[in-house]
Protein backbone atom coordinates (compact mmCIF):
# COMPACT_ATOMS: atom_id res chain seq x y z
CA UNK A 1 0.00 0.00 0.00
CA UNK A 2 1.30 3.69 -0.91
CA UNK A 3 0.63 6.97 0.69
CA UNK A 4 2.15 10.27 1.16
CA UNK A 5 3.12 11.80 4.45
CA UNK A 6 5.85 14.52 5.12
CA UNK A 7 6.55 15.05 1.42
CA UNK A 8 7.84 11.29 1.18
CA UNK A 9 6.09 8.14 -0.54
CA UNK A 10 6.32 5.61 2.73
CA UNK A 11 5.59 2.12 1.18
CA UNK A 12 4.31 -0.64 3.75
CA UNK A 13 3.78 -4.14 3.26
CA UNK A 14 1.74 -6.58 5.21
CA UNK A 15 4.75 -6.92 7.91
CA UNK A 16 4.72 -3.47 8.36
CA UNK A 17 8.00 -2.03 7.08
CA UNK A 18 9.13 1.13 6.10
CA UNK A 19 10.97 2.33 2.92
CA UNK A 20 11.04 6.07 2.05
CA UNK A 21 12.10 7.67 -1.12
CA UNK A 22 11.55 11.58 -2.23
CA UNK A 23 8.18 12.57 -3.86
CA UNK A 24 10.34 15.04 -6.19
CA UNK A 25 12.22 11.61 -7.47
CA UNK A 26 8.27 11.07 -9.26
CA UNK A 27 7.23 12.20 -12.44
CA UNK A 28 4.33 14.67 -12.08
CA UNK A 29 1.37 12.48 -13.75
CA UNK A 30 2.93 9.67 -11.07
CA UNK A 31 2.42 11.68 -8.09
CA UNK A 32 -0.84 12.91 -9.01
CA UNK A 33 -1.77 8.89 -9.27
CA UNK A 34 -0.28 8.88 -5.72
CA UNK A 35 -2.64 11.24 -4.47
CA UNK A 36 -5.20 9.77 -5.67
CA UNK A 37 -4.45 6.66 -4.18
CA UNK A 38 -3.85 8.14 -0.75
CA UNK A 39 -7.43 9.68 -0.75
CA UNK A 40 -8.17 5.86 -1.10
CA UNK A 41 -6.23 4.38 1.71
CA UNK A 42 -7.08 6.82 3.87
CA UNK A 43 -10.75 5.52 3.45
CA UNK A 44 -8.78 1.85 4.85
CA UNK A 45 -8.78 1.86 8.87
CA UNK A 46 -5.55 -0.16 8.40
CA UNK A 47 -3.92 3.37 7.22
CA UNK A 48 -4.21 5.04 10.52
CA UNK A 49 -4.13 2.03 12.58
CA UNK A 50 -0.97 1.50 11.18
CA UNK A 51 0.54 4.89 11.04
CA UNK A 52 -0.43 5.45 14.55
CA UNK A 53 1.01 2.14 15.99
CA UNK A 54 4.65 3.37 14.06
CA UNK A 55 4.28 6.91 15.61
CA UNK A 56 3.67 4.73 19.19
CA UNK A 57 7.06 2.90 18.20
CA UNK A 58 9.09 6.00 17.92
CA UNK A 59 7.34 7.22 21.39
CA UNK A 60 8.24 4.61 23.54
CA UNK A 61 11.89 5.18 22.88
CA UNK A 62 11.48 8.59 24.30
CA UNK A 63 11.43 6.64 27.54
CA UNK A 64 15.33 6.73 27.46
CA UNK A 65 16.18 10.36 28.05
CA UNK A 66 19.16 12.30 26.47
CA UNK A 67 20.99 13.42 29.52
CA UNK A 68 24.40 14.70 27.79
CA UNK A 69 25.52 17.77 28.03
CA UNK A 70 24.52 19.73 25.45
CA UNK A 71 27.61 21.09 23.49
CA UNK A 72 26.46 23.66 21.19
CA UNK A 73 22.65 25.58 21.91
CA UNK A 74 20.51 26.69 19.28
CA UNK A 75 17.21 28.94 19.31
CA UNK A 76 15.00 29.59 16.61
CA UNK A 77 12.98 31.88 17.00
CA UNK A 78 9.62 32.52 14.69
CA UNK A 79 8.40 36.42 15.33
CA UNK A 80 4.88 36.27 15.61
CA UNK A 81 4.84 32.75 15.17
CA UNK A 82 1.88 31.67 17.05
CA UNK A 83 -0.16 28.11 17.09
CA UNK A 84 -2.24 29.11 13.69
CA UNK A 85 0.81 29.77 11.91
CA UNK A 86 2.46 26.96 12.30
CA UNK A 87 -0.65 24.77 10.95
CA UNK A 88 -0.95 27.31 8.12
CA UNK A 89 2.89 26.89 7.16
CA UNK A 90 2.34 23.48 7.55
CA UNK A 91 -0.22 23.20 5.17
CA UNK A 92 1.74 26.03 3.11
CA UNK A 93 4.79 23.42 2.90
CA UNK A 94 3.06 20.56 1.56
CA UNK A 95 1.30 22.44 -1.14
CA UNK A 96 4.34 23.67 -2.39
CA UNK A 97 5.55 20.11 -2.92
CA UNK A 98 2.49 19.43 -4.59
CA UNK A 99 0.68 17.64 -1.71
CA UNK A 100 -2.53 18.50 0.33
CA UNK A 101 -0.71 19.90 2.75
CA UNK A 102 -2.68 18.58 6.26
CA UNK A 103 -0.26 15.35 6.57
CA UNK A 104 2.79 17.14 5.92
CA UNK A 105 5.44 17.87 8.46
CA UNK A 106 7.72 20.63 9.22
CA UNK A 107 10.69 20.03 10.96
CA UNK A 108 9.60 21.30 14.05
CA UNK A 109 6.95 19.12 14.08
CA UNK A 110 9.42 16.05 14.03
CA UNK A 111 10.72 17.58 17.41
CA UNK A 112 10.19 14.77 20.51
CA UNK A 113 8.85 17.48 23.09
CA UNK A 114 6.59 20.17 22.97
CA UNK A 115 5.22 22.60 25.22
CA UNK A 116 3.30 25.90 25.73
CA UNK A 117 4.79 29.08 26.95
CA UNK A 118 3.17 31.71 28.31
CA UNK A 119 4.12 35.31 26.56
CA UNK A 120 3.05 38.32 28.75
CA UNK A 121 5.77 40.72 29.82
CA UNK A 122 5.21 42.32 33.21
CA UNK A 123 3.04 45.12 32.42
CA UNK A 124 0.96 43.81 28.99
CA UNK A 125 -1.19 40.92 28.81
CA UNK A 126 -0.61 40.87 24.93
CA UNK A 127 3.38 41.08 25.24
CA UNK A 128 6.01 42.80 22.53
CA UNK A 129 9.14 41.21 20.93
CA UNK A 130 11.16 43.22 22.96
CA UNK A 131 10.14 42.19 26.49
CA UNK A 132 9.49 38.78 25.57
CA UNK A 133 13.09 38.39 24.39
CA UNK A 134 14.22 39.76 27.58
CA UNK A 135 12.49 36.81 29.00
CA UNK A 136 13.18 33.63 26.47
CA UNK A 137 17.50 35.08 26.36
CA UNK A 138 18.20 36.59 29.78
CA UNK A 139 15.64 34.13 31.91
CA UNK A 140 13.58 37.32 33.47
CA UNK A 141 10.34 38.89 32.32
CA UNK A 142 10.30 42.52 31.69
CA UNK A 143 8.33 45.35 30.73
CA UNK A 144 7.41 45.81 26.84
CA UNK A 145 9.60 47.65 24.77
CA UNK A 146 12.73 47.34 26.80
CA UNK A 147 15.40 44.84 26.24
CA UNK A 148 18.20 43.68 28.73
CA UNK A 149 16.89 45.03 31.74
CA UNK A 150 14.27 44.06 34.34
CA UNK A 151 11.00 45.19 34.93
CA UNK A 152 12.49 47.77 37.12
CA UNK A 153 13.15 49.73 34.29
CA UNK A 154 10.53 52.02 32.45
CA UNK A 155 10.11 52.36 28.70
CA UNK A 156 12.23 55.46 27.62
CA UNK A 157 13.39 56.76 30.75
CA UNK A 158 17.04 56.08 30.56
CA UNK A 159 17.89 56.87 34.59
CA UNK A 160 16.07 53.71 35.19
CA UNK A 161 18.51 51.80 33.17
CA UNK A 162 21.83 51.36 35.56
CA UNK A 163 21.48 48.87 38.24
CA UNK A 164 18.71 47.42 36.44
CA UNK A 165 20.37 45.25 33.59
CA UNK A 166 20.41 41.34 33.29
CA UNK A 167 22.77 39.29 31.09
CA UNK A 168 21.72 36.91 28.59
CA UNK A 169 22.51 33.39 27.94
CA UNK A 170 24.27 34.41 24.79
CA UNK A 171 26.61 36.06 27.46
CA UNK A 172 26.87 33.02 29.67
CA UNK A 173 27.52 31.06 26.43
CA UNK A 174 30.48 33.56 25.74
CA UNK A 175 31.89 33.80 29.06
CA UNK A 176 32.26 29.42 29.17
CA UNK A 177 34.24 29.84 26.24
CA UNK A 178 31.83 28.91 23.72
CA UNK A 179 31.32 31.07 20.21
CA UNK A 180 28.51 32.80 19.92
CA UNK A 181 26.49 34.00 17.06
CA UNK A 182 23.37 35.92 15.80
CA UNK A 183 21.12 35.39 12.44
CA UNK A 184 18.46 37.21 11.49
CA UNK A 185 16.54 38.53 8.87
CA UNK A 186 15.60 41.53 10.74
CA UNK A 187 17.91 44.51 11.77
CA UNK A 188 20.36 42.83 14.10
CA UNK A 189 19.70 45.72 16.57
CA UNK A 190 15.65 45.33 16.27
CA UNK A 191 13.85 43.81 19.26
CA UNK A 192 14.53 40.00 19.44
CA UNK A 193 18.61 40.01 18.90
CA UNK A 194 19.27 43.01 20.83
CA UNK A 195 18.05 41.32 24.07
CA UNK A 196 21.30 38.86 23.30
CA UNK A 197 23.81 41.67 23.63
CA UNK A 198 22.23 44.85 24.97
CA UNK A 199 20.43 46.69 27.59
CA UNK A 200 18.07 49.76 26.74
CA UNK A 201 15.09 51.22 28.02
CA UNK A 202 13.42 51.77 24.86
CA UNK A 203 13.76 48.94 21.85
CA UNK A 204 13.83 52.07 19.43
CA UNK A 205 16.99 53.42 20.30
CA UNK A 206 18.41 51.78 17.06
CA UNK A 207 21.44 54.45 17.07
CA UNK A 208 22.08 57.57 18.81
CA UNK A 209 20.05 59.05 15.36
CA UNK A 210 16.81 57.92 17.28
CA UNK A 211 17.30 58.59 20.85
CA UNK A 212 16.40 61.85 22.64
CA UNK A 213 18.92 64.59 23.12
CA UNK A 214 18.70 64.25 27.06
CA UNK A 215 19.30 60.27 26.82
CA UNK A 216 22.24 60.63 25.08
CA UNK A 217 23.58 63.32 27.43
CA UNK A 218 22.69 61.07 30.49
CA UNK A 219 24.55 58.20 28.82
CA UNK A 220 22.46 55.83 28.22
CA UNK A 221 23.87 54.22 24.96
CA UNK A 222 22.13 52.89 21.46
CA UNK A 223 21.66 49.62 20.74
CA UNK A 224 24.30 49.50 17.52
CA UNK A 225 27.15 50.26 19.60
CA UNK A 226 26.18 48.09 22.34
CA UNK A 227 26.25 45.71 19.82
CA UNK A 228 30.26 45.92 19.39
CA UNK A 229 30.74 47.18 22.88
CA UNK A 230 28.92 45.30 25.05
CA UNK A 231 30.34 41.45 24.44
CA UNK A 232 33.75 41.42 22.91
CA UNK A 233 33.73 40.00 19.84
CA UNK A 234 30.72 38.22 19.20
CA UNK A 235 31.83 35.75 16.38
CA UNK A 236 28.85 35.98 14.14
CA UNK A 237 26.95 38.59 13.41
CA UNK A 238 24.62 37.94 10.73
CA UNK A 239 21.60 40.29 9.31
CA UNK A 240 20.16 43.85 8.59
CA UNK A 241 20.56 47.20 9.53
CA UNK A 242 23.44 48.53 7.69
CA UNK A 243 22.59 52.24 7.84
CA UNK A 244 22.49 52.28 11.89
CA UNK A 245 26.38 51.73 11.39
CA UNK A 246 27.55 54.74 9.50
CA UNK A 247 27.37 58.51 10.24
CA UNK A 248 24.46 60.52 9.66
CA UNK A 249 24.33 61.07 5.89
CA UNK A 250 26.76 58.76 4.64
CA UNK A 251 25.77 56.89 1.39
CA UNK A 252 24.64 53.02 1.20
CA UNK A 253 26.98 51.24 -0.48
CA UNK A 254 24.18 49.21 -2.60
CA UNK A 255 21.48 52.29 -2.67
CA UNK A 256 23.78 55.17 -2.91
CA UNK A 257 21.16 57.31 -4.62
CA UNK A 258 19.18 56.61 -2.02
CA UNK A 259 18.74 58.78 0.99
CA UNK A 260 16.01 56.98 3.08
CA UNK A 261 18.74 54.32 3.48
CA UNK A 262 21.87 56.53 4.18
CA UNK A 263 23.92 56.75 7.53
CA UNK A 264 21.89 57.76 10.72
CA UNK A 265 24.63 58.16 13.71
CA UNK A 266 25.23 61.63 14.61
CA UNK A 267 28.19 60.73 16.77
CA UNK A 268 29.98 60.48 13.62
CA UNK A 269 30.83 56.78 14.42
CA UNK A 270 31.45 54.33 11.34
CA UNK A 271 30.62 50.97 13.53
CA UNK A 272 31.73 48.46 10.50
CA UNK A 273 35.19 50.01 10.54
CA UNK A 274 36.13 50.42 13.96
CA UNK A 275 34.79 46.38 14.27
CA UNK A 276 37.31 45.44 11.18
CA UNK A 277 40.20 47.58 12.45
CA UNK A 278 39.84 45.66 15.57
CA UNK A 279 39.53 42.47 14.26
CA UNK A 280 42.16 42.71 11.35
CA UNK A 281 44.66 40.50 13.45
CA UNK A 282 41.77 37.81 13.66
CA UNK A 283 40.28 35.70 11.17
CA UNK A 284 37.45 38.14 10.78
CA UNK A 285 35.28 39.16 7.54
CA UNK A 286 33.02 41.89 6.72
CA UNK A 287 30.32 40.91 3.98
CA UNK A 288 27.85 43.09 2.43
CA UNK A 289 26.12 40.59 0.10
CA UNK A 290 25.64 37.21 -0.91
CA UNK A 291 28.27 36.69 -2.88
CA UNK A 292 30.53 37.53 -0.26
CA UNK A 293 28.85 35.60 2.15
CA UNK A 294 29.15 32.72 -0.01
CA UNK A 295 32.60 32.87 -0.92
CA UNK A 296 34.00 32.73 2.15
CA UNK A 297 35.65 29.27 3.17
CA UNK A 298 34.09 28.37 7.11
CA UNK A 299 37.66 26.99 7.82
CA UNK A 300 39.51 29.63 7.54
CA UNK A 301 36.80 32.47 9.37
CA UNK A 302 36.12 32.87 12.73
CA UNK A 303 34.34 35.89 12.82
CA UNK A 304 31.86 37.15 10.24
CA UNK A 305 30.17 40.65 10.11
CA UNK A 306 27.62 40.57 7.42
CA UNK A 307 25.13 43.20 7.18
CA UNK A 308 22.94 42.76 3.97
CA UNK A 309 20.52 45.69 4.04
CA UNK A 310 20.39 48.82 5.20
CA UNK A 311 17.51 47.76 7.01
CA UNK A 312 15.48 44.57 7.43
CA UNK A 313 15.97 41.74 4.72
CA UNK A 314 13.71 41.60 1.89
CA UNK A 315 10.66 39.29 2.23
CA UNK A 316 12.00 35.83 0.94
CA UNK A 317 9.15 36.25 -1.75
CA UNK A 318 10.78 39.13 -2.63
CA UNK A 319 14.49 38.62 -2.22
CA UNK A 320 16.69 38.99 -4.71
CA UNK A 321 18.56 35.81 -4.93
CA UNK A 322 21.69 37.09 -6.30
CA UNK A 323 22.53 39.73 -4.10
CA UNK A 324 20.45 38.50 -0.65
CA UNK A 325 21.77 35.34 1.26
CA UNK A 326 18.49 33.36 2.80
CA UNK A 327 18.18 32.05 6.59
CA UNK A 328 19.04 28.95 5.24
CA UNK A 329 22.10 30.02 3.81
CA UNK A 330 22.88 32.46 6.95
CA UNK A 331 22.41 29.63 9.22
CA UNK A 332 24.39 26.89 7.47
CA UNK A 333 27.28 29.40 7.00
CA UNK A 334 27.13 30.25 10.93
CA UNK A 335 26.85 26.91 12.23
CA UNK A 336 30.63 25.88 10.16
CA UNK A 337 32.55 28.69 11.54
CA UNK A 338 31.20 28.45 14.88
CA UNK A 339 31.22 24.49 15.45
CA UNK A 340 34.86 24.66 14.92
CA UNK A 341 35.02 25.68 18.74
CA UNK A 342 35.72 22.33 20.69
CA UNK A 343 33.91 24.19 23.68
CA UNK A 344 30.98 24.18 21.18
CA UNK A 345 28.47 27.76 20.33
CA UNK A 346 25.12 28.82 21.50
CA UNK A 347 23.54 30.53 18.14
CA UNK A 348 20.23 32.50 18.42
CA UNK A 349 18.31 32.42 14.89
CA UNK A 350 15.41 34.89 14.04
CA UNK A 351 13.03 34.73 11.51
CA UNK A 352 11.80 38.12 12.29
CA UNK A 353 9.49 38.92 9.15
CA UNK A 354 6.93 36.59 9.86
CA UNK A 355 6.05 39.38 12.77
CA UNK A 356 6.03 42.03 9.87
CA UNK A 357 3.90 40.15 7.19
CA UNK A 358 1.62 39.39 9.88
CA UNK A 359 1.20 43.14 10.45
CA UNK A 360 1.07 44.33 7.33
CA UNK A 361 -1.88 41.43 6.61
CA UNK A 362 0.35 39.84 4.44
CA UNK A 363 -0.37 35.97 5.23
CA UNK A 364 1.33 35.16 2.55
CA UNK A 365 4.67 37.15 3.28
CA UNK A 366 4.39 35.98 6.21
CA UNK A 367 3.86 31.55 5.94
CA UNK A 368 6.42 32.05 3.56
CA UNK A 369 9.16 33.62 6.27
CA UNK A 370 7.67 30.43 8.43
CA UNK A 371 8.21 27.56 5.77
CA UNK A 372 11.76 29.19 5.12
CA UNK A 373 12.75 29.26 9.05
CA UNK A 374 11.47 25.75 9.04
CA UNK A 375 14.05 24.89 5.81
CA UNK A 376 16.70 26.83 7.87
CA UNK A 377 15.52 24.16 11.11
CA UNK A 378 16.31 21.14 8.51
CA UNK A 379 19.81 22.36 7.21
CA UNK A 380 20.62 22.62 10.89
CA UNK A 381 19.51 19.42 11.75
CA UNK A 382 21.60 17.93 8.85
CA UNK A 383 24.76 19.24 10.06
CA UNK A 384 24.36 19.35 13.87
CA UNK A 385 24.07 15.89 16.24
CA UNK A 386 21.07 15.37 18.03
CA UNK A 387 23.33 13.68 21.26
CA UNK A 388 25.50 17.41 21.53
CA UNK A 389 23.40 19.85 20.31
CA UNK A 390 20.20 21.07 22.01
CA UNK A 391 17.49 22.72 19.52
CA UNK A 392 14.31 24.78 20.64
CA UNK A 393 12.55 26.00 18.17
CA UNK A 394 9.71 29.08 19.72
CA UNK A 395 7.68 32.46 19.33
CA UNK A 396 7.86 36.03 21.05
CA UNK A 397 4.42 36.14 20.78
CA UNK A 398 1.21 35.12 18.35
CA UNK A 399 -0.72 37.33 16.15
CA UNK A 400 -4.53 38.40 15.42
CA UNK A 401 -4.54 35.55 12.62
CA UNK A 402 -6.50 32.25 12.29
CA UNK A 403 -8.06 30.17 9.41
CA UNK A 404 -11.15 28.65 8.69
CA UNK A 405 -14.57 28.36 7.61
CA UNK A 406 -15.05 24.95 7.05
CA UNK A 407 -12.29 24.55 3.84
CA UNK A 408 -12.19 20.71 2.39
CA UNK A 409 -9.09 19.04 2.45
CA UNK A 410 -6.40 20.29 0.37
CA UNK A 411 -7.61 23.58 -0.11
CA UNK A 412 -5.17 26.48 -1.36
CA UNK A 413 -4.55 28.11 2.56
CA UNK A 414 -4.64 31.11 0.70
CA UNK A 415 -8.39 30.46 -1.04
CA UNK A 416 -11.92 30.95 -0.61
CA UNK A 417 -13.80 28.95 2.26
CA UNK A 418 -16.56 26.94 0.01
CA UNK A 419 -19.44 29.48 1.43
CA UNK A 420 -20.72 32.63 1.41
CA UNK A 421 -21.61 34.55 4.40
CA UNK A 422 -25.31 33.81 5.49
CA UNK A 423 -25.16 37.36 6.64
CA UNK A 424 -23.93 39.62 3.26
CA UNK A 425 -24.18 36.59 0.77
CA UNK A 426 -20.41 37.34 -0.11
CA UNK A 427 -17.40 34.65 -0.22
CA UNK A 428 -14.60 35.50 2.27
CA UNK A 429 -11.10 33.82 2.41
CA UNK A 430 -10.23 31.13 4.50
CA UNK A 431 -7.26 33.54 6.65
CA UNK A 432 -8.60 36.25 8.41
CA UNK A 433 -7.26 38.60 10.69
CA UNK A 434 -9.07 40.16 14.02
CA UNK A 435 -7.88 43.26 13.71
CA UNK A 436 -5.14 45.29 10.82
CA UNK A 437 -4.89 47.30 7.21
CA UNK A 438 -7.40 44.44 5.47
CA UNK A 439 -11.04 45.75 6.92
CA UNK A 440 -12.49 47.72 4.03
CA UNK A 441 -15.90 48.97 2.89
CA UNK A 442 -17.09 49.60 -0.43
CA UNK A 443 -20.81 51.46 -0.30
CA UNK A 444 -21.40 50.87 3.33
CA UNK A 445 -20.84 47.21 2.84
CA UNK A 446 -17.91 44.72 2.99
CA UNK A 447 -15.05 44.35 -0.03
CA UNK A 448 -16.13 41.43 -2.19
CA UNK A 449 -13.07 39.13 -2.33
CA UNK A 450 -13.90 37.55 -5.54
CA UNK A 451 -13.42 40.58 -7.01
CA UNK A 452 -9.73 40.92 -5.83
CA UNK A 453 -6.31 38.41 -6.40
CA UNK A 454 -6.29 37.26 -2.97
CA UNK A 455 -3.53 35.01 -4.14
CA UNK A 456 -1.66 37.82 -4.94
CA UNK A 457 1.68 37.89 -2.44
CA UNK A 458 1.20 41.56 -1.29
CA UNK A 459 -2.81 40.94 -0.91
CA UNK A 460 -4.38 42.23 2.37
CA UNK A 461 -6.18 39.45 4.15
CA UNK A 462 -9.59 41.00 5.67
CA UNK A 463 -10.04 41.71 9.26
CA UNK A 464 -12.87 42.47 11.46
CA UNK A 465 -11.56 46.01 13.15
CA UNK A 466 -9.70 48.20 10.98
CA UNK A 467 -5.89 49.07 12.70
CA UNK A 468 -3.27 50.64 10.30
CA UNK A 469 -1.19 47.75 11.81
CA UNK A 470 -2.54 44.40 13.02
CA UNK A 471 -1.60 43.49 16.53
CA UNK A 472 -0.24 40.32 17.67
CA UNK A 473 -2.02 37.82 19.75
CA UNK A 474 -1.74 36.69 23.70
CA UNK A 475 -2.45 33.25 23.62
CA UNK A 476 0.52 30.33 24.48
CA UNK A 477 3.18 29.98 21.77
CA UNK A 478 4.83 26.64 21.23
CA UNK A 479 7.82 25.57 22.18
CA UNK A 480 9.67 22.21 20.65
CA UNK A 481 12.73 20.90 21.91
CA UNK A 482 15.06 18.26 20.68
CA UNK A 483 18.76 17.34 21.95
CA UNK A 484 20.11 17.12 25.48
CA UNK A 485 17.61 17.82 28.48
CA UNK A 486 15.15 18.36 25.67
CA UNK A 487 12.42 16.75 27.97
CA UNK A 488 12.46 19.41 30.70
CA UNK A 489 10.60 21.38 28.16
CA UNK A 490 7.07 20.15 28.92
CA UNK A 491 3.63 21.28 30.11
CA UNK A 492 2.80 24.91 30.22
CA UNK A 493 5.61 27.27 31.63
CA UNK A 494 6.56 30.96 31.93
CA UNK A 495 8.55 31.98 29.03
CA UNK A 496 11.50 33.25 30.94
CA UNK A 497 12.27 29.42 31.84
CA UNK A 498 13.38 28.77 28.64
CA UNK A 499 17.32 30.21 28.69
CA UNK A 500 17.49 28.58 32.40
CA UNK A 501 16.82 24.64 30.85
CA UNK A 502 19.30 25.70 27.82
CA UNK A 503 21.56 26.56 30.10
CA UNK A 504 21.09 23.64 32.63
CA UNK A 505 21.74 21.40 29.53
CA UNK A 506 24.67 22.67 28.64
CA UNK A 507 26.19 23.59 31.70
CA UNK A 508 26.33 27.78 31.66
CA UNK A 509 25.70 30.66 33.97
CA UNK A 510 24.23 29.94 37.24
CA UNK A 511 23.10 25.84 36.02
CA UNK A 512 27.06 24.49 36.55
CA UNK A 513 27.23 22.16 39.93
CA UNK A 514 25.06 19.60 38.86
CA UNK A 515 27.88 19.06 36.07
CA UNK A 516 30.39 17.86 38.40
CA UNK A 517 30.73 14.37 39.58
CA UNK A 518 32.79 13.90 42.40
CA UNK A 519 35.36 12.40 40.29
CA UNK A 520 35.55 15.64 38.36
CA UNK A 521 34.41 14.50 34.98
CA UNK A 522 31.24 16.04 33.84
CA UNK A 523 28.14 14.40 34.66
CA UNK A 524 24.42 15.55 34.65
CA UNK A 525 23.03 14.29 37.34
CA UNK A 526 19.88 16.27 38.85
CA UNK A 527 20.59 19.25 40.96
CA UNK A 528 18.20 20.25 43.43
CA UNK A 529 17.42 23.50 45.93
CA UNK A 530 19.28 23.72 48.87
CA UNK A 531 16.70 23.66 51.97
CA UNK A 532 17.89 27.08 52.20
CA UNK A 533 16.28 28.20 48.75
CA UNK A 534 13.11 26.37 49.43
CA UNK A 535 12.62 27.77 52.39
CA UNK A 536 13.11 31.22 50.63
CA UNK A 537 10.41 30.69 48.18
CA UNK A 538 8.00 28.97 50.44
CA UNK A 539 8.11 33.22 52.08
CA UNK A 540 7.79 34.53 48.76
CA UNK A 541 4.32 32.57 47.72
CA UNK A 542 2.79 32.58 51.76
Amino acid sequence: QIFVHQKMILWINLKVCYRSLPLASFPPHLKLKLYLHVADQEKDPLFWNTWAQHTLKNALTLQKLNQNTAKNLILFLGDGMGIPTVTAARILKGQLSGLSGEETQLEMDKFPFVALSKTYNTNAQVSDSAGTATAYLCGVKANEGTVGVSAAAVRSQCNTTQGNEVTSILRWAKEAGKSVGIVTTTRVNHATPSAAYAHCVDRDWFSDGEMPAEAVQAGCKDIARQLFENIPNIDVIMGGGRKYMFPKNQSDVEYPGEKKHFGTRKDGRNLVEEWTNRMKNKKAKYVWNKKELLSLNPNNVDYILGLFEPGDLPYNLERNTETDPSLTEMVELAIKILRKNPRGFYLLVEGGRIDHGHHEGKAKQALHEAVEMDRAIGRADLITSIYDTMTVVTADHSHMFNFGGYTPRGNTIFGLAPMLSDVDQKPFTAILYGNGPGFKVINGLRENVSTLDYQENNYQAQSAVPLRMETHGGEDVAVFAKGPMAHLLHGVHEQNYIPHVMAYAACIGQNRDHCMSSSGAFSLSPALPSMAALLTLTRLLC
